[in-house]
């Protein structure tokens, strides 16, 4: 069965972004080493799944970032396949999609991921998109997690693990720390735990 996996830049205390969404506080820690561990990533999926917003951040930049002359082949590859794969952008307002090979999916997104996970294919990744990350947590969604944890502490922003309803143990599954300082943690879900009201 195909996976659903989360790769979420996050900060030592756990924010996706600052308090008004921003993402600077990680770009100067992005390098070539992280950008080859993203296209390994890649390698082993088809399809990327987002929320409207960050659907909108990528469809303006991967489609210009794929012509850049000046992109080293690491980049480039990874350029060419966000525009190639599958995209899947959840949202009930986005009328339309320009990005090439995108669909937009709403209403009843559970019982839809899961037919999809049914389907042959890769894996598929959410990228950022705390909202969805959110919404696929609280259903059982989420498979696995790739955790880039950044050497960084922000006073606020906005969790990445919030509203939680369930318990859920992970399974460790390896990490990856590289010279930047950024270490990446990757989990498996193992059991959601319901927690007795009694």
């Amino acid at each position: 069965m195909r996976k659903v996996i989360v790769s979420m830049n996050i900060t030592l205390n756990g924010f996706m972004a600052s308090a008004d969404g921003a993402l600077d506080w990680h770009f100067p820690f992005w390098d070539g080493e992280m950008s080859a561990c993203i296209s390994q990533q890649l390698d082993t999926a088809d399809t990327i799944l987002l929320g409207r917003r960050s659907y909108q951040v990528m469809a303006d930049y991967w489609p210009c970032a794929a012509r850049d002359p000046l992109a080293n082949p690491t980049d480039a590859s990874i350029a060419r396949r966000m525009n190639s794969y599958r995209k899947i952008v959840f949202s009930n307002t986005l009328e339309q999609a320009s990005w090439q090979n995108t669909r937009i999916m709403g209403g009843d997104i559970g019982n839809k991921i899961l037919a999809l996970k049914q389907q042959p294919g890769a894996d598929m990744i959410i990228f950022g998109s705390g909202s969805i990350v959110q919404s696929f947590m609280r259903q059982g969604l989420i498979d696995e997690y790739m955790l880039w944890v950044h050497p960084v502490i922000l006073q606020e922003g906005m969790p990445l693990f919030k509203d939680i309803r369930y318990n859920t143990n992970l399974q460790l599954l390896q990490s990856k720390a590289f010279s930047t300082g950024v270490v990446i943690l990757y989990y498996k879900t193992r059991l959601r735990v319901v927690k007795s009201s009694v």
